[in-house]
């Protein structure tokens, strides 16, 4: 962890899922409860010819299943955010190509109903870490006056659900940050900036300059803390935010690996990579997407990677298997606070 970063930080951002709710865990819990319900599904006669792959879907080993469907969320969830996929065509997607190794074939209403109760399933599991309010407590003495908010690559329908059910839009008193940078409520100190409102994601400096600017700050005003090294902490720091990396301990094997991987490739490029992968009028292709993005908070592999290996204006050069220069990297909320004091 590195001190000193507290002065002149007047806002704090968060990503969401898998920083502050324990998006991971709900997933999880939702592909178990998917797969456990296959079985009476096929009993029940409802499943009609693809009865069969839907037993076999149930009698899978449920690690196996797990990973297959966190892979699936990492690449047409990236297809979606680069404009690929609409919204609904991801959920058609992922259903499809969740079932398929069994022989079950889904037209795009009967995906969408899987999907529809694979949601039902994921808003179960939906639960806020036990670090996030203490440290939000914690935050607030040490900083009087700070705000808060979150920059989140998603749906804003979908999120605002999420921090109402977690009980952080009250906590945070926030706002939606709509396209033309208005927000519904200017009386709360908060602010929700939301990729589908925006009409750009992380890691895109775009999206963290409008998140400054709802605030009426500067970028180097803002703190931003996520989940991800690059499209989180990186893409934060390179645009001019002070950008941390929450690695926690038990983050899904998908998100770890492209973490790891970003990590051991942090000197391969120079400081100008960020922004012309960025900003390459053919850097979103379904190719660099498949091969390679780091995740749900991905638009393009190689906007991502690039963005994960740049060196950050200021800052020595990484070595070893340290982060990128100019992120820190901390493993819990409960040591955010520190880089305030």
């Amino acid at each position: 962890m590195e001190p000193g970063m507290g002065p002149g930080i007047s806002v704090v951002l968060f990503d969401l899922d898998d920083t502050l709710m324990a998006h991971s865990a709900a997933v999880d819990h939702a592909i178990d409860r998917a797969q456990r319900g296959a079985g009476a599904l096929a009993a029940s006669g409802a499943a009609g010819a693809d009865a069969g792959g839907f037993v076999a879907f149930a009698a899978d080993d449920p690690g196996s299943v797990r990973a297959r469907w966190r892979e699936l969320e990492e690449r047409h969830y990236a297809r979606y955010l680069s404009g690929e996929l609409d919204f609904l065509g991801q959920r058609i997607w992922r259903a499809r190509e969740v079932l398929a190794p069994y022989g079950v074939t889904l037209d795009d209403e009967a995906a969408l109903r899987w999907f529809a109760e694979y949601v039902r399933g994921y808003e179960e599991g939906w639960a806020l870490y036990d670090d996030a309010l203490p440290a939000l407590d914690t935050i607030e003495r040490a900083v009087p006056g700070v705000r808060f908010g979150i920059i989140t690559n998603g749906d804003l329908t979908i999120q605002a659900g999420k921090l109402h059910r977690i009980a952080l839009w009250d906590r945070l008193e926030l706002t939606p940050v709509r396209a033309d940078g208005s927000v519904d409520e200017p009386a709360r100190s908060g602010r929700l900036i939301t990729s589908a409102e925006l009409g750009v994601a992380k890691p895109d400096p775009a999206i963290f300059a409008a998140a400054a600017s709802a605030f009426g700050v500067s970028a180097a005003s803002c703190l931003y803390v996520g989940d991800r090294l690059t499209t989180d902490a990186v893409g934060g720091a390179a645009a001019g935010m002070r950008g941390v990396w929450l690695a926690r301990p038990d983050r899904n094997l998908t998100a770890a690996a492209a973490d790891a991987r970003d990590a051991r490739v942090a000197r391969a490029l120079d400081a100008d990579a960020v922004n012309a992968a960025a900003n390459r009028p053919d850097a979103v292709n379904g190719e660099a997407i498949r091969v390679g993005a780091v995740g749900v908070n991905a638009v393009s592999a190689e906007a991502d990677a690039h963005a994960a290996t740049a060196t950050l204006p200021g800052a020595a050069a990484p070595s070893g298997d340290t982060v990128p220069a100019g992120v820190t990297r901390i493993a819990s909320l409960a040591e955010l606070p520190a880089l305030l004091a």
